[in-house]
Protein backbone atom coordinates (compact mmCIF):
# COMPACT_ATOMS: atom_id res chain seq x y z
CA UNK A 1 0.00 0.00 0.00
CA UNK A 2 1.34 3.42 -0.96
CA UNK A 3 1.98 5.63 2.07
CA UNK A 4 2.19 9.44 2.21
CA UNK A 5 2.69 12.00 4.94
CA UNK A 6 -0.27 14.13 3.87
CA UNK A 7 -3.29 13.22 1.77
CA UNK A 8 -5.51 16.06 0.55
CA UNK A 9 -9.04 15.04 -0.44
CA UNK A 10 -10.57 17.49 -2.90
CA UNK A 11 -9.32 20.51 -4.80
CA UNK A 12 -10.56 24.09 -5.05
CA UNK A 13 -9.09 27.06 -3.15
CA UNK A 14 -8.90 25.15 0.15
CA UNK A 15 -7.30 22.02 -1.25
CA UNK A 16 -4.81 23.77 -3.51
CA UNK A 17 -3.79 26.27 -0.81
CA UNK A 18 -3.29 23.41 1.64
CA UNK A 19 -1.16 21.71 -1.01
CA UNK A 20 0.99 24.81 -1.51
CA UNK A 21 1.72 25.14 2.20
CA UNK A 22 2.15 21.41 2.79
CA UNK A 23 4.56 20.97 -0.11
CA UNK A 24 6.62 23.98 0.99
CA UNK A 25 6.86 22.34 4.43
CA UNK A 26 8.26 19.22 2.76
CA UNK A 27 5.22 17.10 3.62
CA UNK A 28 5.17 15.77 0.03
CA UNK A 29 1.37 15.95 -0.19
CA UNK A 30 -0.74 13.80 -2.48
CA UNK A 31 -3.93 15.50 -3.67
CA UNK A 32 -6.90 13.78 -5.30
CA UNK A 33 -8.99 16.30 -7.23
CA UNK A 34 -12.37 14.61 -6.88
CA UNK A 35 -15.31 14.70 -9.31
CA UNK A 36 -14.97 18.42 -10.08
CA UNK A 37 -11.28 19.41 -10.29
CA UNK A 38 -11.02 22.97 -9.08
CA UNK A 39 -14.36 22.93 -7.28
CA UNK A 40 -17.27 25.33 -7.75
CA UNK A 41 -15.09 28.13 -9.11
CA UNK A 42 -14.67 26.16 -12.33
CA UNK A 43 -18.30 27.05 -13.15
CA UNK A 44 -17.82 30.71 -12.18
CA UNK A 45 -16.99 33.19 -14.91
CA UNK A 46 -15.61 36.38 -13.39
CA UNK A 47 -13.92 36.38 -9.98
CA UNK A 48 -13.35 39.98 -8.89
CA UNK A 49 -13.15 39.70 -5.10
CA UNK A 50 -10.08 37.49 -4.66
CA UNK A 51 -7.03 39.54 -3.59
CA UNK A 52 -4.25 39.92 -6.14
CA UNK A 53 -6.36 40.15 -9.30
CA UNK A 54 -7.08 43.87 -9.84
CA UNK A 55 -8.70 43.19 -13.22
CA UNK A 56 -10.49 40.05 -12.06
CA UNK A 57 -9.93 36.55 -13.36
CA UNK A 58 -12.02 33.74 -14.80
CA UNK A 59 -12.79 31.05 -12.23
CA UNK A 60 -11.36 28.13 -14.27
CA UNK A 61 -8.17 30.12 -15.00
CA UNK A 62 -7.73 30.91 -11.33
CA UNK A 63 -8.01 27.23 -10.40
CA UNK A 64 -5.50 26.28 -13.09
CA UNK A 65 -3.04 28.80 -11.66
CA UNK A 66 -3.54 27.54 -8.11
CA UNK A 67 -2.99 23.98 -9.31
CA UNK A 68 0.18 24.98 -11.17
CA UNK A 69 1.46 26.74 -8.06
CA UNK A 70 0.88 23.65 -5.93
CA UNK A 71 2.61 21.45 -8.52
CA UNK A 72 5.55 23.85 -8.71
CA UNK A 73 6.39 23.06 -5.08
CA UNK A 74 6.06 19.33 -5.56
CA UNK A 75 2.45 18.39 -4.85
CA UNK A 76 1.47 15.09 -6.47
CA UNK A 77 -1.91 15.92 -8.02
CA UNK A 78 -3.95 13.03 -9.35
CA UNK A 79 -7.39 12.58 -10.87
CA UNK A 80 -9.59 10.26 -8.91
CA UNK A 81 -12.34 10.12 -6.33
CA UNK A 82 -11.92 9.10 -2.71
CA UNK A 83 -14.78 6.64 -2.28
CA UNK A 84 -14.07 5.40 1.23
CA UNK A 85 -12.02 6.19 4.31
CA UNK A 86 -10.97 4.48 7.52
CA UNK A 87 -9.68 6.88 10.13
CA UNK A 88 -7.62 5.47 12.99
CA UNK A 89 -7.21 7.45 16.20
CA UNK A 90 -3.46 6.86 16.26
CA UNK A 91 -3.01 6.61 12.50
CA UNK A 92 -2.20 5.90 9.84
CA UNK A 93 -5.44 6.65 8.03
CA UNK A 94 -6.53 4.74 4.94
CA UNK A 95 -8.41 6.07 1.91
CA UNK A 96 -9.86 4.08 -0.96
CA UNK A 97 -9.57 5.65 -4.41
CA UNK A 98 -12.18 4.85 -7.06
CA UNK A 99 -13.27 1.84 -5.00
CA UNK A 100 -10.07 -0.09 -5.70
CA UNK A 101 -6.75 1.57 -4.74
CA UNK A 102 -5.82 2.12 -1.10
CA UNK A 103 -3.57 4.91 0.17
CA UNK A 104 -2.38 5.28 3.77
CA UNK A 105 -1.50 8.66 5.21
CA UNK A 106 -0.22 10.10 8.46
CA UNK A 107 -2.43 13.16 8.04
CA UNK A 108 -5.54 13.86 5.96
CA UNK A 109 -6.84 17.27 4.91
CA UNK A 110 -10.47 17.20 3.79
CA UNK A 111 -11.46 19.91 1.32
CA UNK A 112 -14.38 18.30 -0.49
CA UNK A 113 -16.49 21.46 -0.35
CA UNK A 114 -20.25 21.88 -0.43
CA UNK A 115 -22.46 21.82 -3.49
CA UNK A 116 -25.22 24.35 -4.04
CA UNK A 117 -28.70 22.92 -4.28
CA UNK A 118 -30.47 23.74 -7.54
CA UNK A 119 -34.07 23.70 -8.74
CA UNK A 120 -33.33 21.20 -11.50
CA UNK A 121 -34.58 23.30 -14.42
CA UNK A 122 -32.98 22.89 -17.84
CA UNK A 123 -32.87 26.67 -18.31
CA UNK A 124 -31.24 27.09 -14.91
CA UNK A 125 -28.45 24.69 -15.88
CA UNK A 126 -28.01 26.19 -19.36
CA UNK A 127 -27.70 29.74 -18.04
CA UNK A 128 -25.53 28.92 -15.03
CA UNK A 129 -22.80 31.56 -14.99
CA UNK A 130 -24.73 33.64 -17.53
CA UNK A 131 -27.04 35.29 -15.02
CA UNK A 132 -27.81 32.27 -12.85
CA UNK A 133 -25.83 32.15 -9.63
CA UNK A 134 -25.87 30.56 -6.18
CA UNK A 135 -23.84 33.30 -4.48
CA UNK A 136 -24.98 36.91 -4.17
CA UNK A 137 -21.80 38.02 -2.42
CA UNK A 138 -19.74 36.55 -5.28
CA UNK A 139 -21.77 37.88 -8.19
CA UNK A 140 -24.12 40.59 -6.95
CA UNK A 141 -21.73 43.39 -7.94
CA UNK A 142 -22.26 42.55 -11.62
CA UNK A 143 -25.97 43.39 -11.31
CA UNK A 144 -25.79 46.74 -9.55
CA UNK A 145 -28.61 49.01 -10.67
CA UNK A 146 -30.50 46.11 -12.26
CA UNK A 147 -33.51 43.96 -11.34
CA UNK A 148 -32.77 40.48 -9.96
CA UNK A 149 -34.64 37.57 -8.41
CA UNK A 150 -33.84 35.38 -5.42
CA UNK A 151 -35.53 32.01 -4.89
CA UNK A 152 -35.72 30.63 -1.37
CA UNK A 153 -37.37 31.25 1.98
CA UNK A 154 -34.72 30.57 4.61
CA UNK A 155 -32.13 32.76 6.32
CA UNK A 156 -29.71 32.37 3.41
CA UNK A 157 -32.30 33.57 0.90
CA UNK A 158 -33.26 36.51 3.11
CA UNK A 159 -29.61 37.46 3.60
CA UNK A 160 -28.95 37.29 -0.14
CA UNK A 161 -32.04 39.34 -0.96
CA UNK A 162 -31.08 42.00 1.60
CA UNK A 163 -27.49 42.10 0.33
CA UNK A 164 -28.67 42.49 -3.28
CA UNK A 165 -31.17 45.19 -2.32
CA UNK A 166 -28.24 47.47 -1.49
CA UNK A 167 -26.83 46.99 -5.00
CA UNK A 168 -29.80 46.44 -7.28
CA UNK A 169 -32.73 48.62 -8.27
CA UNK A 170 -35.22 45.90 -7.33
CA UNK A 171 -35.12 42.41 -5.85
CA UNK A 172 -37.90 39.88 -6.47
CA UNK A 173 -38.01 37.22 -3.76
CA UNK A 174 -39.74 34.02 -4.88
CA UNK A 175 -41.24 32.12 -1.93
CA UNK A 176 -43.02 28.81 -2.43
CA UNK A 177 -45.40 29.08 0.52
CA UNK A 178 -47.36 31.90 2.19
CA UNK A 179 -44.68 32.21 4.87
CA UNK A 180 -40.91 32.15 5.14
CA UNK A 181 -38.66 29.78 7.08
CA UNK A 182 -36.20 32.56 7.84
CA UNK A 183 -35.77 33.85 11.38
CA UNK A 184 -38.09 36.67 12.46
CA UNK A 185 -35.31 39.25 12.38
CA UNK A 186 -34.34 38.31 8.81
CA UNK A 187 -37.97 38.35 7.67
CA UNK A 188 -38.47 41.81 9.13
CA UNK A 189 -35.31 42.99 7.41
CA UNK A 190 -36.47 42.02 3.91
CA UNK A 191 -40.11 43.03 4.42
CA UNK A 192 -39.06 46.54 5.45
CA UNK A 193 -36.89 47.01 2.35
CA UNK A 194 -38.84 49.07 -0.16
CA UNK A 195 -37.06 47.61 -3.20
CA UNK A 196 -37.68 43.98 -2.22
CA UNK A 197 -40.93 42.50 -3.54
CA UNK A 198 -41.93 39.12 -2.14
CA UNK A 199 -43.92 36.81 -4.41
CA UNK A 200 -45.75 34.45 -2.04
CA UNK A 201 -47.01 30.98 -3.07
CA UNK A 202 -44.80 31.18 -6.14
CA UNK A 203 -42.45 28.78 -7.88
CA UNK A 204 -39.99 29.20 -10.72
CA UNK A 205 -41.30 27.72 -13.94
CA UNK A 206 -38.46 28.77 -16.24
CA UNK A 207 -35.46 31.06 -16.43
CA UNK A 208 -35.83 33.12 -19.60
CA UNK A 209 -33.08 33.93 -22.09
CA UNK A 210 -31.08 32.29 -24.86
CA UNK A 211 -27.49 33.21 -23.96
CA UNK A 212 -27.99 35.34 -20.84
CA UNK A 213 -30.80 35.74 -18.33
CA UNK A 214 -33.39 38.32 -19.37
CA UNK A 215 -36.28 37.22 -17.20
CA UNK A 216 -37.84 34.52 -15.06
CA UNK A 217 -41.31 33.01 -15.34
CA UNK A 218 -43.00 32.22 -12.05
CA UNK A 219 -46.28 30.48 -11.35
CA UNK A 220 -48.60 31.05 -8.42
CA UNK A 221 -49.25 27.57 -7.04
CA UNK A 222 -52.65 28.65 -5.70
CA UNK A 223 -54.11 30.42 -8.74
CA UNK A 224 -51.87 28.85 -11.46
CA UNK A 225 -51.33 32.36 -12.82
CA UNK A 226 -47.93 32.88 -14.48
CA UNK A 227 -45.90 36.10 -14.38
CA UNK A 228 -42.73 37.06 -16.23
CA UNK A 229 -40.32 39.10 -14.14
CA UNK A 230 -37.87 41.31 -16.11
CA UNK A 231 -34.69 40.33 -14.28
CA UNK A 232 -31.09 40.00 -15.46
CA UNK A 233 -29.88 37.99 -12.49
CA UNK A 234 -31.38 34.86 -10.91
CA UNK A 235 -29.98 33.78 -7.55
CA UNK A 236 -30.79 30.34 -6.17
CA UNK A 237 -30.62 30.32 -2.37
CA UNK A 238 -32.21 27.06 -1.31
CA UNK A 239 -29.18 25.78 0.55
CA UNK A 240 -25.96 23.82 0.13
CA UNK A 241 -25.11 20.18 0.67
CA UNK A 242 -21.66 19.48 2.13
CA UNK A 243 -19.84 16.65 0.38
CA UNK A 244 -19.34 14.56 3.50
CA UNK A 245 -21.28 11.34 2.96
CA UNK A 246 -18.19 9.11 3.06
CA UNK A 247 -17.19 10.54 6.45
CA UNK A 248 -20.46 9.79 8.24
CA UNK A 249 -20.03 7.70 11.36
CA UNK A 250 -16.37 8.64 11.71
CA UNK A 251 -16.18 12.43 11.87
CA UNK A 252 -18.37 14.74 13.93
CA UNK A 253 -20.76 16.80 11.80
CA UNK A 254 -23.78 18.99 12.36
CA UNK A 255 -27.35 18.17 11.39
CA UNK A 256 -26.78 19.46 7.85
CA UNK A 257 -23.66 17.34 7.37
CA UNK A 258 -20.98 20.02 7.74
CA UNK A 259 -17.83 18.80 9.46
CA UNK A 260 -17.31 20.20 12.95
CA UNK A 261 -13.85 21.55 13.70
CA UNK A 262 -12.39 22.73 16.97
CA UNK A 263 -12.65 26.49 17.70
CA UNK A 264 -10.04 28.55 15.82
CA UNK A 265 -8.73 25.37 14.20
CA UNK A 266 -9.27 22.93 11.35
CA UNK A 267 -8.86 19.90 13.63
CA UNK A 268 -11.66 17.33 13.55
CA UNK A 269 -12.46 14.84 16.31
CA UNK A 270 -9.85 12.43 14.88
CA UNK A 271 -6.17 13.19 15.45
CA UNK A 272 -4.33 13.94 12.22
CA UNK A 273 -7.53 14.65 10.26
CA UNK A 274 -8.28 18.28 9.32
CA UNK A 275 -11.12 19.96 7.43
CA UNK A 276 -10.81 23.12 5.33
CA UNK A 277 -13.04 25.21 3.13
CA UNK A 278 -16.78 25.00 2.54
CA UNK A 279 -16.97 21.47 3.92
CA UNK A 280 -16.80 23.02 7.39
CA UNK A 281 -17.86 26.62 6.70
CA UNK A 282 -21.57 27.29 7.13
CA UNK A 283 -21.24 31.08 7.19
CA UNK A 284 -18.86 32.67 4.68
CA UNK A 285 -18.39 30.20 1.80
CA UNK A 286 -15.93 32.44 -0.07
CA UNK A 287 -12.84 31.46 -2.04
CA UNK A 288 -10.60 33.64 0.10
CA UNK A 289 -11.87 32.17 3.39
CA UNK A 290 -11.54 28.66 1.96
CA UNK A 291 -7.93 29.42 1.01
CA UNK A 292 -7.32 30.73 4.52
CA UNK A 293 -8.52 27.52 6.17
CA UNK A 294 -6.49 25.51 3.64
CA UNK A 295 -3.41 27.33 4.92
CA UNK A 296 -4.46 26.61 8.51
CA UNK A 297 -4.97 22.91 7.82
CA UNK A 298 -1.52 22.50 6.26
CA UNK A 299 0.17 24.33 9.13
CA UNK A 300 -1.68 22.22 11.67
CA UNK A 301 -0.82 19.03 9.81
CA UNK A 302 2.86 20.02 9.80
CA UNK A 303 2.78 20.72 13.55
CA UNK A 304 1.02 17.43 14.21
CA UNK A 305 3.67 15.49 12.31
CA UNK A 306 6.43 17.35 14.13
CA UNK A 307 4.90 16.41 17.48
CA UNK A 308 4.74 12.76 16.40
CA UNK A 309 8.47 12.79 15.69
CA UNK A 310 9.39 14.35 19.05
Amino acid sequence: MEHVKTLIVGSGPAGYTAAIYASRANLKPLLYQGPQPGGQLTITNDVENFPGYPKGIMGPQMMMELQAQAERFGTDIRTGLVTGVKFNENGPHVATIDEKTEISADTVIISTGASAKWLGLESETRLNGQGVSACAVCDGFFYRGQEVAVVGAGDSAAEEAHYLSNLCSKVHMIVRRDEMRASKIMQDRVIKKENIEIHWNSETQEVLGDDVVNGVRIINNKTQETTDLPVTGFFVAIGHKPNTDIFKGQLDMDDAGYLITQPDSTKTNIKGVFAAGDVQDTIYRQAVTAAGTGCMAALEAERYLTELED
